[in-house]
């Protein structure tokens, strides 16, 4: 398995990480259902032993409860892998969410307390939310490094001008944008900009949130509890989701030559750019974490990249 250094870092990373947000478990409008803690657990062992060597999590996922699970499982694992989680989402007592960047410092030792660890590997602003406070936030957290409660510091969701405006009072280690075939605004400038200036990308829904699994179905995203936030998700609605679909069917074809599945071959389109260093893959059980580890080594050839090109472009 090859592995990249994320931008200004020494942290060298696997080429899939575990994303935790659906670990989180349901109750929230941006929650994506139930959730067994026992399935998350047995999730994040899986990972960990097939060799993601890094999860990210956030506080926001479950309201604190990513985390704790999180530190839970990796009490218990094979190995310690990195652990990036984020601040600047947060919420009250009566469980509404927003976003803030005054309270970093209480947000980071909160965070430690649930991930039960005394430096967070890397540590995101999660939104560049509200706008006029990120330099603010950003000093703070650029303090939290120097105090060692944090080794590195990234940001998540930033665009270029976001990116300027942070850049000048400490450097970033990494963006975190969501990317897929199915996404792809972060081509045009961000990615450029990320690579001009050596800071990492990690990018979330590399299978555009179960869509290119393969395993996805009208049916199943008929059935979706409300609080699964892809209910109301564009892509999930016609007429793009038959569109979605079908693109997940041919995925499938290039998988069967490879004897990988459509969601290795969604995750490899997008570790084919060279601008990406890694990408969160989201697991709910251990069967979903061994399903897509095959793209920890699986890479597309240029002409299997442009024939999935090719087609996306014909069928958009």
């Amino acid at each position: 398995m090859n592995k990249k250094r994320l931008g200004n870092s020494d942290l060298d990373l696997s080429p899939i990480g575990l994303g935790t947000w659906a670990i989180g478990g349901g109750g929230l409008a941006s929650s994506w259902g139930p959730q067994d803690d026992n399935d998350s657990i047995a999730a994040i062992h899986q990972a960990i032993d097939l060799g993601m060597n890094w999860i990210d999590t956030a506080p926001v996922y479950g309201l604190g409860h990513s985390e704790e699970i999180v530190a839970k499982a990796v009490k218990t694992a094979s190995a310690k892998p990195y652990i990036f989680t984020k601040c600047s989402r947060t919420w009250n007592e009566k469980r509404e969410t927003g976003n803030s960047l005054k309270g970093i410092r209480r947000e980071v030792e909160e965070s430690l307390h649930r991930l039960q660890v005394d430096t967070i590997d890397l540590y995101q602003m999660h939104w560049p939310k509200p706008e006029e406070d990120i330099e603010e936030g950003w000093s703070v957290m650029a303090d939290l490094q120097k105090q060692g409660k944090v080794r590195w510091i990234g940001v998540s969701n930033f665009e270029v001008r976001h990116m300027e405006r942070v850049m000048k009072i400490a450097p970033i280690t990494s963006n975190q944008p969501p990317y897929s075939m199915i996404n792809r605004n972060i081509e045009h400038e961000i990615l450029p900009f990320c690579q001009l200036h050596q800071i990492g990308t990690i990018n979330y829904a590399p299978m555009h949130s179960g869509l290119l699994t393969g395993r996805m179905t009208k049916e199943r995203v008929a059935n979706f509890p409300e609080d699964d936030f892809r209910k109301r998700a564009k892509n999930y609605q016609e007429p793009f989701l038959s569109r979605n679909l079908a693109w997940a069917e041919f995925l499938k074809t290039v998988g069967l030559r490879h004897g990988v599945s459509a969601g290795v071959i969604a995750i490899a389109w997008t570790l084919h750019n060279q601008g990406i260093t890694a990408a969160i893959v989201g697991g709910r059980n251990a069967e979903q974490v061994r399903g897509v580890a095959p793209a920890l080594t699986f890479r597309l050839s240029d002409a299997e990249f442009e024939e999935i090109d090719s087609y996306v472009a014909s069928h958009a």
